[in-house]
């Protein structure tokens, strides 16, 4: 029986289905940031093209790496307060170590750095990692879940003719709804309906 065994299994088994995930997971992030000189940029910023099965079994993983991004925002900025810009080694920099301010900002960044270490668990990637928590973070501010669409393309995937969808973020390639208007009524008056009246009507 397959008691409390949700999620697809996608052909894999367990620690191969987790490798995948961290690898998709760490290219979606990594289009975040592009560099308009490298020839392998993707064309669109924060999307990539894979499987139905396989976007909508990767929007979660993603969703929990942003809401850990976002908890940790509060705490790095509340760090800041305490925090010294002198160069590490430095005079000032070893007279801000061994203060109390440094004490304080050590208890404020705390947080950050355990919710940093437990994405860097599941990512296992350092440039995806900053990406994460120095630029999602701070774009999904405001919002509170839902950082990730999945759309479905038409076009199948050449070879096993597997149903493709795209996995991009919210908010850059985002459909504007347009409002409709309420339709222009042209009052007539009395003559004009007479003018325009059929011979059908008028008899």
């Amino acid at each position: 029986m397959r008691h409390r065994m949700r999620g697809r299994k996608l052909g894999r088994n367990a620690s191969h289905r987790h490798a995948m995930f961290r690898n998709m997971a760490s290219s979606l992030i990594r289009t975040v940031r592009v560099d308009e000189d490298d020839k392998k940029a993707p064309k669109v910023e924060g999307r990539i093209v894979t499987t139905v099965a396989k976007a909508k079994e990767l929007r979660p993983y993603i969703e929990r790496l942003v809401t850990m991004a976002r908890h940790a925002l509060p705490h790095a900025e509340a760090a800041a307060e305490h925090g010294t810009d002198a160069a590490r080694d430095s005079a000032e920099w070893k007279q801000w170590r061994t203060s109390a301010r440094w004490q304080q900002w050590n208890q404020a960044i705390a947080p950050a750095v355990a919710l940093r270490r437990r994405a860097f668990a599941l990512l296992r990637d350092k440039e995806a990692l900053d990406i994460l928590f120095d630029e999602l973070a701070d774009r999904f501010r405001d919002r509170p879940g839902g950082y990730t669409r999945v759309v479905r393309i038409a076009q199948r995937r050449l070879g096993d003719a597997g149903e493709q969808a795209l996995i991009e973020f919210v908010g850059v390639n985002d459909r504007v709804k347009r409002k409709r208007g309420a339709p222009v009524v042209v009052e007539r008056s009395a003559g004009e309906d007479a003018e325009t009246a059929t011979p059908a009507e008028v008899g």
